[in-house]
């Protein structure tokens, strides 16, 4: 499956997501603040935004394939109230699953991250100014990307944006899942946000996750 590209159906749901008075409709979710990041940090992150490999899962051997396909229908399942499409379901879930694998993050954990800033809602716009299912805040285009900020409400885009800086944040914090989220964001060292999230995540846990 290659990235996303804007689409007439995507241009008229972006429309869908502004209201009757032409504001978009917010997102409850905070936003990651700017920090200076050094050179080699920033190389890093750029360098993993940039490798654009479409996100098609690769399995060893055929009990993984199958856990996997275990997995994507259980959620599927549960994801059909919020994402009654079932093809953009799909693509939604493989690739939330490839990104997070490529990160190194716990799906499940980011599956309830997503339910918490956005609803999985792809255009969610929150009052900062945070963009899409992962709640990107628009620097991160101007620091580790080409600067086009349109691009988070790209879903491959946006789940990969959001993947490498929770990665980052995780590596900030020596693998502290609370100080990382509360990082994440913008609250970092307050219990409400990580403690959402990890209330949310266990609407998604699965054996084969």
């Amino acid at each position: 499956m290659k990235p996303l590209a804007w689409s007439r159906r995507d241009c008229l749901l972006a429309a869908g997501a502004v209201g009757l008075s032409g504001l978009p409709i917010p997102s409850r979710a905070g936003g990651q603040l700017e920090e200076p990041l050094a050179d080699s940090v920033r190389g890093a992150l750029s360098a993993a935004i940039a490798n654009s490999a479409p996100p098609v899962p690769e399995f060893a051997d055929l009990e993984k394939r199958l856990a996997y396909l275990r997995w994507l229908g259980a959620t599927s399942d549960r994801l059909k109230r919020r994402k009654p499409d079932f093809q953009t379901r799909i693509e939604f879930l493989q690739t939330i699953w490839y990104e997070t694998r490529r990160a190194g993050l716990d799906t499940t954990l980011v599956l309830g991250l997503v339910q918490v800033e956005s609803a999985f809602r792809k255009f969610a716009i929150s009052s900062v100014g945070a963009r899409g299912y992962m709640q990107i805040m628009p620097f991160w285009s101007r620091l580790i990307g080409d600067g086009d900020v349109g691009r988070l409400f790209n879903m491959q885009t946006n789940l990969r944006f959001g993947c490498v800086i929770l990665r980052h944040y995780l590596d900030r914090e020596r693998g502290d899942t609370f100080l990382a989220l509360g990082r994440y964001n913008g609250s970092r060292g307050r219990a409400a946000y990580p403690n959402a999230v990890y209330a949310a995540a266990k609407n998604w846990a699965h054996p084969d996750a």
